[in-house]
């Protein structure tokens, strides 16, 4: 089982919308994780926005915090220098707040890796030099 898995929003979303693309492959990599997954508010923000539109979606992201199969215990307002500071390196991709904190998370967690299925987590860098491992699939669906 992997520990320590810091969630993006594309795998949480993918989780509880059956209709997603990458639904069954996330909930076959969700298998072998052990609660809690790390997250960060913004993270849940862009999911509830996302899955306003499927029923029952936004109350299942609750659902998950109830059951503390998520952690956020990640607090922005620690860490508002190395954020700014990523959000400008990465400004041309263009970077969110909510991959900043999990650039950040992973930075704070060494051993973790990031749940994701954006492709910029193949050229964010972590503590400014090291990659970031990432969870990903190999092939695009379509």
């Amino acid at each position: 089982m992997r520990r320590d898995v810091i969630l993006d929003t594309g795998p949480l979303v993918a989780f509880l919308n059956r209709r997603d693309r990458y639904h069954q492959w996330v909930v076959e990599q969700w298998a072998g994780i052990e609660p809690p997954l790390l997250t960060c508010e913004p993270v849940l923000s862009e999911a509830c926005f996302l899955l306003s539109r499927i029923q029952g979606g936004q109350e299942a992201v609750f659902e998950l915090l109830r059951r503390k199969v998520l952690d956020v215990s990640f607090k922005l307002n620690q860490h508002l220098e190395r954020l700014s500071f990523l959000i400008n390196k990465y400004c041309e991709l263009p970077i969110s707040l909510a991959d900043a904190c999990l650039i950040r998370m992973a930075e704070l967690y060494p051993e973790s890796s990031v749940f994701t299925l954006d492709k910029d987590f193949k050229i964010y860098k972590k503590d400014r030099a090291k990659v970031i491992p990432i969870l990903y699939p190999h092939r695009r669906k379509r």
